[in-house]
């Protein structure tokens, strides 16, 4: 079924002084434009790259194009492009030398949904001329006057005032919906007590918009306090649809964020919960931070295992993934830095089960441990003196390995990495480097 795609748009011009000895056809140096894009549905499509060509019209909706340039911008969470025109690719024309006092002027909209050049939705506004022409006029019998706007009203710095009606952000429909639903919300990324919330959001259903405008929102916690609700602004589905909140900020502490959302006229309280600090006291984050906690089992063996490698950035995509090789410990080390790929080295052997610094200790020969005498038993379950593993973790056994190395469709890298654990091959730091 080919999709159908439609815009809404509107736009605003920088208003312009006019004085004495200056033609009235001065030109602005960029329109402000946007637009929302909605699906057969009349929902937004939302975070995509679209192409869009723009045409300026003389004279009539099917005018001559006195200009045309192309942008390529993204959709927000909410369907919303926003550009200014005059600062895209240029396709014809100069943007600086129309002659905006021989209009009528057009803004003609072709847009390809995809990000390329198929352009498969049109749209046409005029480009409206009152504020000028009102303000020319006006500014006849001025010299050397200030101005200011405020609303729909342009205020000149000799006590007069121009109504302008239509044309600024107030005059847009306000946004309302009928039901804010935080128990519904669906959260993404973890919060963890000790660490700076990154790349977490909350989506917030709502129920009954409008399809108009909001200003957005920004809320800080309560309960564990720190961290910032943010929702930028935009504009209500038509219907249902989802309010984003970025949450940032570093928590106070573990258990309960609550947020009072307040939008559209309606209220309700968003609950995210933020974890206790899952690592040993003292564990040391290479570049990447602390590695996410994720839950993989085996099926074949009933194992529950972390999905990627401590340190890694993400699941392997291959076997070959560098990003999910992950740190290089020494055996029976804590994550002290020492793991760390650009820690630096010190060819001195620790006497004692923690050495007191970060530097990768190089070996002279056997048994190439970085202890002197050797202990083997460091790393030795959840309660290991040394174990680097989140809270509830341990280093497998070698008769576990074995088990989920007896599962897989082959002993090669290809068995490896198709296997549940999707591990990688391997990677080493050497004992003298």
């Amino acid at each position: 079924m080919k999709k159908k795609f439609t815009i809404f748009a509107a736009f605003w011009m920088a208003m312009i002084v006019f004085i004495p000895q200056q033609a009235m056809a001065q030109a602005p140096e960029e329109l402000s434009y946007q637009a929302i894009i909605r699906d057969a549905s009349n929902n937004p499509v939302m975070m995509s790259t679209v192409g869009m060509q723009i045409s300026i019209l003389q004279g009539s909706s099917s005018g001559t194009a006195v200009y045309v340039e192309t942008q390529t911008p993204m959709t927000n969470a909410n369907g919303l492009i926003s550009i200014q025109i005059g600062t895209g690719m240029v396709v014809s024309g100069t943007f600086s030398t129309i002659d905006w006092g021989n209009g009528p002027y057009f803004i003609k909209s072709e847009t390809d949904p995809a990000g390329g050049t198929a352009y498969t939705i049109t749209g046409t506004n005029q480009v409206l001329s009152v504020p000028y022409a009102l303000h020319a006029n006006e500014a006849k019998s001025l010299t050397g006057a200030s101005v200011s706007t405020t609303g729909d009203t342009l205020y000149l710095g000799t006590n007069s005032w121009v109504i302008i009606p239509g044309i600024s952000v107030a005059n847009l429909p306000v946004g309302t919906i009928t039901a804010l639903i935080c128990d519904s919300a669906i959260h993404m990324g973890t919060i963890t007590a000790g660490y700076a919330a990154v790349g977490v959001s909350s989506n917030v259903p709502y129920s009954g918009g409008n399809g108009a405008t909001h200003s957005g929102q920004t809320v800080n916690s309560t309960g564990v306090t720190g961290l910032t609700a943010t929702a930028s602004a935009g504009l209500f589905a038509n219907g249902r649809g989802y309010m984003m909140y970025a949450i940032s900020g570093m928590p106070s502490g573990s258990g309960t964020a609550s947020f009072a959302l307040s939008i559209g006229g309606q209220m309700c309280t968003l609950e995210v919960t933020v974890v206790p600090d899952p690592y040993p006291s003292g564990t040391v984050f290479c570049a990447s931070g602390p590695t996410a906690v994720m839950d993989v089992t085996n099926p074949a063996t009933g194992k529950t295992w972390m999905d990627r490698n401590m340190g890694a950035t993400q699941v392997a995509t291959s076997s070959t993934d560098m990003t999910s090789y992950g740190d290089l410990f020494q055996w029976g080390r804590a994550a002290d830095g020492h793991q760390c790929r650009d820690s630096d080295t010190l060819n001195v052997l620790s006497a004692s089960d923690q050495p007191g610094h970060a530097f990768f200790i190089l070996t002279g020969g056997a048994p190439n441990n970085w202890r002197s005498p050797e202990n083997a038993s460091l790393w030795q379950g959840v309660s290991g003196t040394n174990n680097p593993c989140p809270s509830g973790y341990r280093l497998p056994t070698d008769a576990e390995l074995d088990n989920e190395r007896m599962s897989w469709s082959s002993n090669a890298a290809a068995g490896a990495f198709g296997s549940p654990l999707k591990l990688t091959a391997a990677d080493r730091r050497g004992f003298g480097s």
